[in-house]
C-alpha cells in the first residue's frame, strides 16, 4: 500500500512538473527570448533632451526648436535599421514636469512629405487607445502586427491633446518630420497632414522597436553632432550609423543599429542634453536587445570650454578638461557595458584642425586629442577599436581632415560618413 502512494505521488509530481516546463516553454516562446527564437529589437532611436535653450546654436543663432502643443498631431518620419513583423514604440516625457497625456498613436509606412501610405494600425497602451505619461516617465505601447521594413521609412503620428508644456524631445535629425496646426485635432490617421510645419525635430518619440524574423541584437551608435550625422544629406540617410547598418543587413538582419548621437553633446558635462555619462544607462544600457555600443565622445570636452569664454560665456572655461579626465570618462563607460555584458568599442577622435573657428584648434586641443587616441587604440580598455581618425584624416597633414571628406572643419560630408562606417571591422561586432 505505502509502495502504491509512493509510486501515485511519483506519478502526479511527474506530470506537474511536466506542465510546468511546457507552461515555462510557451512562457519563453511567447517572449522570444529563448536561443532559437526572434527577439525585439530597437531599429529607430533618437536621445531625449530637456526642452530649452541648451544648445550652441541657441547661444549663437537663437533656433530654439523646442515647444509645446496644443490639439496637435505630430508626424514623425523615421528611419528602419532592421524590419520585423510586429512593432511597438517607447514614448517619453523624461524631462517633463507634468503628466503628459497621449490621445492616440498610428504607425503606416511614409509616402512623402507628411503623406502616408493607407494599411497603418493604431497602437494601444495596456488595450486603451490614450495613456497618460507621468512626469519623468515612458510609456511602451502595445505590440501590433504590421510588417516593418528594413531601410525604410515609417511615420510615427502621435496626438496630444488638450495643452503640453515645452516637450521632451530631440532637437536635430537628420530627417523631417510634420507638425499639423494647433486645434487641428486628432489626425493621426489622415493620409496626409495639410498645412503641417516641417521640422528636423522629435517630440516626444523615443523608440521604435521590432520583433525580427530572426534573432539579433540592437548596437547602439553613442556620440555628438558627427555620430548625430551634422553635414549629411537631409533625408538620405547618410550618417555613419546608417550607412553601418546598411553594411551590416544587406541580403538579411544580422544586427540594428541605433543611432544615439546629440548634437554638441559631451561625455563629461551636460550641456546639449546630458553628457554621455549621465546617460549611459537610459541611451545605451536600457536599450530593448542591446548587444554592444560604439562609442565616439571626447571631442567636444576639449572643443566647448575652450571655445565658448571667447565667445562672452566664460563659465564654460571651470569646465576645461585633460586628456586624462576623458580617458577615466572612457574607462568608466567600459567598465559599466562590461558590468552588463554589453560588448564596447571605442572609436578614435576625428581631427579639427580643417575649422576656422577661432581659438577652436589649438595645439594644446589637439594634443589632449592625440593622447586621447593614443589610449584608445593601445589601452585594451574595450572590446575593439574603431579608427575613424585614420579613416577620414587628411594625410599630408593628419590633423585635419581629408578635404574630400570635410563638411566644415568639424563635421563630414556623405562621403565621409561612408569612409567612418568602412572603417568599422563586421567581424569585432559578432
Amino acid at each position: 500500500m505505502k509502495i502504491f502512494k509512493r509510486a501515485r505521488a511519483l506519478v502526479l509530481c511527474a506530470a506537474t512538473f511536466g506542465l510546468a516546463l511546457q507552461a515555462q516553454a510557451q512562457t519563453v516562446a511567447a517572449s522570444g527570448i529563448d536561443g532559437g527564437a526572434s527577439r525585439w529589437v530597437a531599429t529607430w532611436s533618437a536621445a531625449p533632451i530637456a526642452p530649452g535653450p541648451t544648445t550652441i546654436d541657441t547661444l549663437f543663432k537663437n533656433p530654439d526648436r523646442s515647444r509645446s502643443f496644443e490639439e496637435q498631431t505630430i508626424r514623425h518620419v523615421v528611419h528602419t535599421s532592421v524590419g520585423g513583423r510586429r512593432v511597438r514604440v517607447r514614448l517619453s516625457n523624461a524631462f517633463g514636469m507634468l503628466p503628459l497625456r497621449i490621445g492616440a498613436v498610428q504607425v503606416a509606412l511614409h509616402n512623402s512629405q507628411a503623406g502616408v501610405y493607407p494599411g497603418g494600425r493604431r497602437l494601444q497602451f495596456n488595450g486603451q487607445s490614450s495613456i497618460i505619461v507621468p512626469a519623468g516617465a515612458v510609456a511602451v505601447s502595445d505590440a501590433v502586427d504590421f510588417e516593418v521594413p528594413g531601410d525604410g521609412d515609417l511615420a510615427v503620428s502621435v496626438y496630444l491633446p488638450g495643452i503640453t508644456e515645452p516637450a521632451t524631445y530631440h532637437e536635430l535629425t537628420m530627417r523631417t518630420s510634420f507638425v499639423a496646426p494647433a486645434g487641428s485635432g486628432n489626425q493621426v490617421a489622415a493620409p496626409d497632414l495639410p498645412g503641417a510645419a516641417p521640422t528636423p525635430s522629435v517630440f516626444y518619440l523615443a523608440t521604435v522597436e521590432v520583433l525580427p524574423s530572426e534573432s539579433i541584437g540592437t548596437l547602439v551608435a553613442l556620440g555628438d553632432s558627427i555620430t548625430q550625422g551634422a553635414g549629411s544629406s537631409q533625408d538620405q540617410s547618410r550618417t555613419w550609423p546608417d550607412r553601418l547598418s546598411d553594411r551590416l543587413n544587406g541580403a538579411r538582419p544580422r544586427l540594428a543599429v541605433i543611432n544615439q548621437g546629440i548634437g554638441c553633446g559631451r561625455l563629461l558635462y551636460d550641456f546639449c542634453g546630458p553628457g554621455g555619462a549621465a546617460r549611459f544607462d537610459r541611451d545605451v544600457l536600457a536599450v530593448t536587445g542591446v548587444k554592444g555600443v560604439i562609442v565616439h565622445l571626447g571631442l567636444n570636452d576639449i572643443m566647448i570650454p575652450a571655445l565658448l569664454p571667447l565667445f562672452g560665456y566664460p563659465e564654460f572655461g571651470a569646465e576645461l578638461v585633460s586628456a586624462a579626465d576623458i580617458i577615466s570618462g572612457l574607462q568608466q563607460l567600459s567598465a559599466r557595458a562590461r558590468a552588463r555584458g554589453v560588448r564596447i568599442y571605442g572609436a578614435t577622435l576625428t581631427p579639427f584642425g580643417s575649422s576656422t573657428i577661432p581659438g577652436l584648434f589649438t595645439p594644446e586641443n589637439e594634443a589632449k586629442r592625440q593622447a586621447v587616441n593614443r589610449w584608445i587604440r593601445t589601452s585594451g580598455a574595450f572590446d575593439g577599436v574603431i579608427d575613424f581618425e585614420a579613416a577620414v584624416r587628411d594625410p599630408a597633414n593628419p590633423s585635419r581632415t581629408l578635404p574630400a571628406y570635410d563638411f566644415d572643419g568639424v563635421h563630414l560630408n556623405d562621403a565621409g560618413y561612408q569612409a567612418m562606417a568602412n572603417a568599422v571591422n563586421l567581424s569585432i561586432l559578432f
